[in-house]
C-alpha cells in the first residue's frame, strides 16, 4: 500500500476547491462552494464542496468523499492511479508500491508494454506472414504513419512465440496470465492467447497499453479476440483512442462503433473519433465523455444493429448535459466505407448536417407507419407527441409541432393543443414521482438498515446515533478516547458503521489524526459517501463532548446485554482492520 504519510502529503498538496474548480464550475457561498454535479444531469447546483473538510459531497445523486475519491470518480481510475495523477499535479514522485497487487499491477502494464512492441515488431519482420498482415493494414487504406501512430501489429501464428519474448525480459507465467496475453489449457499448458491476428492495442488515459483486439486475416471464425478484463482493463471504463482525443482541442466527439472506424477517422483528420470498449456503450463511458465534450456525434453503423445500439446509447445520453447528435450515412455502411468511396470532404459535409437526437428519433417512429393511410397518421401523431412532450424545450415542441402538421396535413393549432395535454400529463406524472420521493426522503431513508436489525423499534434511531457519532469524532478526534472506553466495533448495529469507528480506533491507537481522505483510503467507497453526507449534514452543527456521550448513551441502551462490557482487545483490532484493508482491495 502507499504510505499513509504520502498520502497525507498529496492531499495536502492539493486544495480540494482548486481540484474540482478545474472540472466544475464553483460558486463561492459562505464557508462552502457550490455547483452543478458533474455526476449526475442537474439544472440546480446540489454538490458543493467543503473546504473546512476538504471534502465533497452531492445531495442529488449522494456522491462524496476526498478530493482523491472525486479524482477517481470523475476520470473512472482506481484510488492507486488517483494518487499518482494527483501527485504528477503537485510534482511528487511516487513511493514504491510495496504491496503484491500494486506490484503485479505495475508488471502487467510493462509485459502489455512489451506486448505491444512485439506485436508491431512482428508486423514489421521479413517474412511471409507479416508481408500478409502489412497487406491487410494497408489494403484497409492505413498509412504507414498512422500505423506507427496507433502501435497496429500482428500476432505471428505460434502457440509460444509471445511467451517466449516476454520469458526472455524477465516476465513470469503469473504476470503473462494475469495481462491475458497467454492462456492456460485444461491440460494446464500455457500458450499464447492471440496467433495469426491483426492487432490493436488499447490505451488508458494516461497512455498506458491496457489491453488489445485482434482480427484474423481471413474471414474465419472468431472474426474478433479481444483481451479479458484483468487488474487494469475494465471494459466498461475504457474507450478507444480517448487518450488520443482528449488532446484535441475541439469539444465535438465522433462515437463510433468499431475500432477500425475510429482509426479511419484520425488518419482523415477528424481527431476527436473514439468507440467503447465491449459490446455497448455504458453510463461510465458516457460520464467520461461527459468530461471531454460538448456534442458527441453518434456514427454507428447503418445496418439494424447500429440502430439499435443508436437507440441504446440515446437513452444513456438523456440524462447527460452533451448534446447529442446522430449521424445518418447513405450509401456505405459505416464511416470507413464511406471515407474510402467518398472522401473526407464529403463526411465533413456529413458531420456538419448531423440530424439532432429529436429529429433521429422522430423518424425512426415515422418509419412504422404509412402516412398514405388515416388510420397510420393518427397512430403516428400520438407517437410523437408522446416523444415531443418529453425533455425538450418550447421552443423545440413548436418547432417540431409544426412538422409534424405539414407532415401529416393536420392543422398545427390541434398539434399543439394535444401537445399541451400530454406535456400537462407528464408534468402531473414527474410531480406525482418527486412528491413521493420526497415523502420517502429525511435522515432515515438513508440509512439502510442490516437484515438482522428488522423488528427492531430502536434501530433506526442507534443507526442514526452511529452516523453521528462517526462525525463528532471527526471532527474531534480528541474525543476518541471518550468513546473508546466505552463501546467498541462489535457493539455496532451497521457495519459500515463499525468498519469507520475501527479506523478512528487505529488512528488514536497510532497517534494519527484521521480525516476523510485517510478513511477514504481504508473504507470502501460507499462507506466515504456516507461519511460525505454526515459531514455535509452536520457542517453548520456543533458538535461536543456532550452530543458524543448521548449518542454512546443511545448505542449502550439499545446494545445487547452480552456486548455491553468491554471491547476488542488489540490483537482483535488488528485482525479486523486487516480484514478491512482486504474488503477494500
Amino acid at each position: 500500500m502507499i504510505p499513509h504519510e504520502y498520502v497525507e502529503e498529496v492531499v495536502r498538496r492539493n486544495d480540494i476547491t482548486d481540484v474540482v474548480g478545474s472540472y466544475v464550475q464553483l460558486r463561492h457561498r459562505g464557508r462552502t462552494h457550490t455547483g452543478l454535479c458533474p455526476f449526475h444531469s442537474e439544472k440546480t447546483p446540489s454538490f458543493v464542496v467543503y473546504p473546512e473538510t476538504q471534502s465533497f459531497y452531492c445531495f442529488g445523486c449522494g456522491a462524496g468523499g476526498d478530493v482523491i475519491t472525486f479524482i477517481k470518480k470523475i476520470n473512472n481510475i482506481d484510488y492507486v492511479e488517483a494518487v499518482k495523477l494527483l501527485a504528477a499535479r503537485a510534482g511528487m514522485p511516487m513511493p514504491e508500491e510495496d504491496d503484491k497487487v500494486g506490484r503485479l499491477r505495475s508488471r502487467v502494464l510493462a509485459a502489455n508494454k512489451e506486448t505491444a512492441r512485439f506485436f508491431h515488431a512482428q508486423l514489421n519482420a521479413e517474412n511471409e506472414e507479416a508481408a500478409r498482415a502489412r497487406s491487410y493494414w494497408r489494403g484497409r487504406g492505413l498509412s504507414d504513419a498512422t500505423i506507427r501512430r496507433f502501435g497496429l501489429g500482428y500476432a505471428p501464428d505460434d502457440f509460444g512465440a509471445l511467451r517466449r519474448y516476454l520469458r526472455s525480459k524477465g516476465f513470469n507465467d503469473e504476470e503473462m496470465l494475469a495481462a491475458g496475453v497467454v492462456k492456460r489449457s485444461e491440460k494446464g499448458n500455457l500458450y499464447d492467447a492471440f496467433r495469426g491476428r491483426v492487432m490493436t492495442p488499447i490505451f488508458d488515459l494516461r497512455g498506458n497499453v491496457i489491453a488489445f483486439g485482434g482480427r484474423v486475416l481471413g474471414d474465419e471464425k472468431p472474426k474478433y479476440i479481444n483481451s479479458p478484463e484483468t487488474l487494469v482493463y475494465k471494459k466498461s471504463k475504457a474507450m478507444f483512442a480517448m487518450n488520443i482525443a482528449k488532446k484535441s482541442t475541439d469539444r465535438r466527439y465522433i462515437l463510433c462503433e468499431g475500432y477500425m472506424d475510429v482509426i479511419s477517422l484520425h488518419q482523415a483528420g477528424f481527431s476527436t473519433a473514439v468507440a467503447a470498449c465491449g459490446t455497448a456503450l455504458t453510463p461510465d463511458q458516457v460520464r467520461m465523455l461527459g468530461e471531454y465534450a460538448d456534442e458527441v456525434v453518434l456514427c454507428y453503423d447503418s445496418d439494424e444493429a447500429g440502430r439499435k445500439a443508436t437507440a441504446r446509447s440515446l437513452g444513456l445520453f438523456a440524462e447527460s448535459l452533451v448534446r447529442v447528435s446522430v449521424l445518418n450515412i447513405p450509401g456505405a455502411k459505416d464511416p470507413d466505407e464511406f471515407i474510402k468511396s467518398h472522401g473526407r470532404d464529403a463526411f465533413e459535409r456529413l458531420l456538419n448536417g448531423t440530424a439532432n437526437a429529436i429529429e433521429y428519433k422522430l423518424a425512426r417512429v415515422r418509419e412504422k407507419y404509412d402516412l398514405g393511410r388515416p388510420a397510420d397518421r393518427v397512430e403516428y401523431i400520438k407517437d410523437a407527441i408522446n416523444l415531443l412532450a418529453g425533455r425538450i424545450t418550447p421552443t423545440e415542441r413548436d418547432v417540431y409541432a409544426g412538422r409534424l402538421a405539414e407532415e401529416t396535413n393536420v392543422a398545427k393549432s390541434a398539434v399543439l393543443s394535444q401537445l399541451e395535454s400530454a406535456v400537462k400529463y407528464r408534468q402531473r406524472k414527474d410531480r406525482r414521482q418527486r412528491e413521493k420521493q420526497l415523502l420517502e426522503e429525511g435522515n432515515g431513508s438513508e440509512i439502510h438498515l442490516p437484515p438482522a436489525a428488522y423488528g427492531n423499534k430502536n434501530a433506526l434511531g442507534v443507526a442514526n446515533a452511529e452516523q453521528q457519532l462517526i462525525a463528532a469524532l471527526l471532527r474531534d478526534p480528541s474525543l476518541i478516547p471518550l468513546a473508546k472506553a466505552r463501546v467498541g466495533p462489535a457493539q455496532f448495529l451497521m457495519p459500515d458503521m463499525a468498519d469507520a469507528y475501527s479506523v478512528l480506533l487505529d488512528c488514536c491507537e497510532n497517534g494519527i489524526v484521521p480525516d476523510v481522505a485517510l478513511m477514504a483510503s481504508r473504507l470502501p467507497g460507499e462507506t466515504v459517501s456516507t461519511i460525505s453526507r454526515i459531514l455535509a449534514r452536520n457542517y453548520d452543527v456543533g458538535l461536543g463532548k456532550k452530543d458524543v456521550q448521548m449518542y454512546l448513551d443511545r448505542m449502550e441502551e439499545s446494545a445487547p446485554k452480552s456486548s455491553s462490557a468491554g471491547t476488542m482487545s488489540d490483537q482483535e483490532l488488528e485482525a479486523y482492520l486487516e480484514s478491512l484493508k482486504q474488503k477494500k482491495q
